[in-house]
């Protein structure tokens, strides 16, 4: 059986929607109820992606449909870093109250010691 090019296409923006998240294909497999034959299937473009499981990836992945079905820009440095930052938006956007503010916190604290090493010290 032939691989259909939107199945491989789609297969690959999960691929890298679920790399992006930090999440191997056996703990990605588990939190969306699959196995993990079925994900390899799908990343590879040998199965489709019902509407069920689609929402279920957007859901856990915090992404939406769109980028799922048309995946991101990906050409040169600074695109890439747009990309990157648009996709990141766009999930701490998608994600219930306390936990948007959980990770507001973390970044304003990592944003603060960031801004700590550049400036040299007052005491040297």
């Amino acid at each position: 059986m032939k691989k259909k090019p939107i199945n491989i296409e789609i297969g690959l923006n999960v691929k890298q929607v679920r790399e992006s998240a930090g999440l191997t294909q056996e703990s990605f497999a588990e939190l969306i109820g699959l196995g993990v034959k079925h994900i390899s299937a799908i990343e590879c473009g040998a199965a489709g992606v019902s509407l069920a499981t689609l929402k279920k990836i957007c859901s856990l992945l915090s992404v939406s449909a769109d980028t799922i079905l048309f995946g991101t820009a990906d050409t040169g440095s600074q695109k890439d870093r747009d990309a990157a930052i648009s996709h990141m938006t766009e999930r701490i956007s998608r994600l219930p109250d306390n936990q948007f503010w959980g990770i507001k916190v973390i970044l304003d604290k990592m944003l603060e010691v960031m801004a700590m090493n550049r400036q040299p010290c007052d005491h040297d």
